[in-house]
């Protein structure tokens, strides 16, 4: 998600250690932790509300579907396969 490795997350909890103090420490991250699950259960209700809010159709909704650049590939992929189905009409030059 972070996109965060072994050496990072271990030069992250010395940093923490000293600015924070050994006694301090676990409180912290389990407070950090705490607020991250709180995040994350708001962030998935609000999925749920969106979803039931938008009403039939919208069941497989995922949040990257929500991305800008997302929504228009999947709708210029959508109308370039429609395209595909329907012949294309030929132009008269002259008429133009």
């Amino acid at each position: 998600m972070f996109n965060i490795g072994g050496g990072e997350m271990l030069g992250l909890a010395v940093i923490g250690l000293i600015l924070m103090g050994p006694d301090r420490l676990p409180t912290i991250a389990a407070d950090a932790a705490r607020y991250l699950h709180k995040l994350k259960n708001l962030a998935q209700s609000a999925t749920n509300e969106l979803k039931s809010n938008l009403g039939p159709g919208f069941e497989d909704l995922q949040v990257k579907d929500l991305n800008p650049k997302t929504f228009i590939k999947k709708t210029i992929g959508d109308a370039m396969d429609k395209a595909d189905e329907k012949p294309v009409p030929k132009i008269d030059p002259d008429i133009l």
